[in-house]
């Protein structure tokens, strides 16, 4: 009762194609495939940034993280 078996798995492709059809899956497997190489990049991109030191310009304002509250408190 574990796991399925390859038969199992076959027949599942198989109603998956009929439903869906073979464009529709070829489009869809496209587009995560370039999801996924969109992510990773921006992963790297993530990476690099993060690793390089942040330098301000001296016409650059400073940055200020302050708290707000809300006033109608009763």
């Amino acid at each position: 009762m574990g796991s399925f078996s390859i038969w199992h798995w076959l027949i599942v492709l198989l109603v998956v194609v009929l439903v869906f059809g073979t464009k529709k899956l070829k489009t869809l497997g496209s587009d995560l495939g370039g999801a996924v190489k969109g992510f990773k990049e921006g992963m790297k991109d993530g990476g690099a940034e993060a690793s390089a030191p942040v330098q301000k310009s001296a016409d650059e304002p400073a940055v200020i993280d302050v708290k707000a509250e809300d006033k109608t408190r009763s």
